[in-house]
């Protein structure tokens, strides 16, 4: 390991409590109702100049314990809380949030030998800031707090003894590491791991996935259920997929779905080799997979007078902040008219967005904009959201994150 990436707290520092963080009166009802992030505006005072990763109470004027957590002052986020209890944050204590985590997997059957399955989906199960997927034998870590950098011997160590996987990967973007002062360059591995993709069964197909440079972990597991409901759509049908990544909603609507024809576009020219790549492995004739960025793309399919019976739009987080949520609206709004553009009348729209800050109001006023300037009525048959390996914390409203509407138009 490189001692960028083993740079950590002294052990006697890991869970003992460093400091307390004072919350403005105004701003404490969100941390009694349990939302895990506490924000730099949120703060009246930082008592004991606790070190970047360590402990912290989370209290209020009065020195009222609230919660604790995590203290980093190079994040938006200054604290992730863990626990509104008075626990140590030791290593006992992560094993009881990772095995739980991993049971539920289990009771709902998506922990299957030959596929793939989210076991920790970060604030969903109280370990803000670590993603943990696995994929056949191997589990990929997605690092997106400084603390669990910090710790991440502690987690590898427990996840081999709970799960005893081929191989594990830890992995984090550059956006990441620049907002949360993560050290270490992805990947970082332990035990045998893959040099190329593997493959993992969804939906009776054999997928390609990359589990050192794939986007994310590798497979954008949160559309699972997504692409089998939007292939009840398509038999006999010809078919646009737009962002199709490695050709996850193309390839179940060709084979599940017996579409008559499927186009998938995507930015990525690595992406698209493996999309062809999944395809050959399936013996699927019927795809087709171009490089193409998408309103480029949309915009020349409808001069050319292209049209389709089905449309799917999985764009990626069009909305990083509040503040760029007026240019992300603007963005989803002529995504979506230059799909319809070339969507036939009577056909289908499944339309996706990933951005936590645009909620499924703000997506539906997207669209009720969208009808009233192409003039064409808008049904929405379903609103869904992610796959149940990613479940939504109802304190955290930001585990909401995805929309997919499946939608007619007219």
């Amino acid at each position: 390991m490189s001692e960028a990436w083993s740079k950590k707290l002294p052990t006697n520092m890991n869970h003992e409590v460093c400091g307390r963080i004072v919350i403005r009166p105004d701003r404490v009802r969100p941390f009694l109702e349990r939302h895990p992030w506490v924000r730099a505006t949120s703060i009246e005072l930082i008592e004991g100049a606790p070190p970047d990763g360590s402990v912290v109470d989370v209290v209020s004027r009065q020195g009222k314990f609230i919660a604790r957590g995590i203290f980093n002052s190079r994040s938006q986020i200054r604290v992730r809380l863990y626990t509104w209890q008075d626990q140590p944050l030791d290593e006992p204590f992560w094993r009881h949030r990772l095995e739980s985590a991993i049971a539920l997997r289990r009771q709902l059957g998506l922990d299957t030998p030959n596929g793939a399955t989210r076991l920790v989906f970060s604030e969903s199960d109280g370990l803000s800031g670590l993603i943990i997927d696995k994929y056949r034998d191997f589990l990929v870590l997605q690092v997106n707090a400084l603390g669990f950098q910090q710790r991440l011997e502690t987690i590898v160590g427990i996840l081999q003894e709970l799960l005893n996987p081929k191989g594990i990967i830890a992995r984090t973007d550059m956006e990441i590491r620049d907002q949360e002062g993560i050290t270490f360059e992805s990947p970082v591995t332990w035990g045998n791991v893959p040099p190329g993709p593997i493959l993992v069964q969804e939906h009776g197909l054999d997928v390609g996935v990359d589990l050192l440079s794939g986007q994310k972990t590798g497979l954008y597991l949160d559309q699972r259920d997504n692409r089998l409901a939007a292939a009840r759509l398509v038999k006999g049908k010809r078919v646009l997929d737009m962002f199709c990544y490695t050709g996850g909603f193309s390839l179940v609507a060709s084979r599940c779905g017996q579409a008559k024809e499927v186009w998938g576009f995507d930015s990525s020219e690595k992406a698209i080799v493996m999309a062809r790549a999944n395809a050959q492995q399936n013996g699927v004739t019927n795809t087709r997979f171009e490089v193409g960025d998408a309103f480029q793309t949309l915009k020349s399919l409808r001069q050319e007078e292209e049209r389709f019976d089905v449309v799917i739009l999985d764009p990626p987080k069009f909305a990083s902040g509040k503040s760029t949520l007026p240019e992300a609206f603007r963005a989803y709004h002529y995504l979506n008219r230059l799909a319809i553009d070339v969507l036939n009348p009577g056909g289908y729209l499944v339309t996706c967005s990933c951005s936590g800050y645009v909620t499924r109001e703000d997506f539906f006023n997207v669209l009720f904009g969208v009808s009233q300037q192409v003039g064409r009525d808008i049904q929405i048959l379903e609103q869904r959201g992610a796959a149940p390996d990613h479940p939504v914390l109802v304190t955290c409203r930001e585990t909401h994150y995805l929309k997919c509407f499946i939608c007619r138009v007219l």
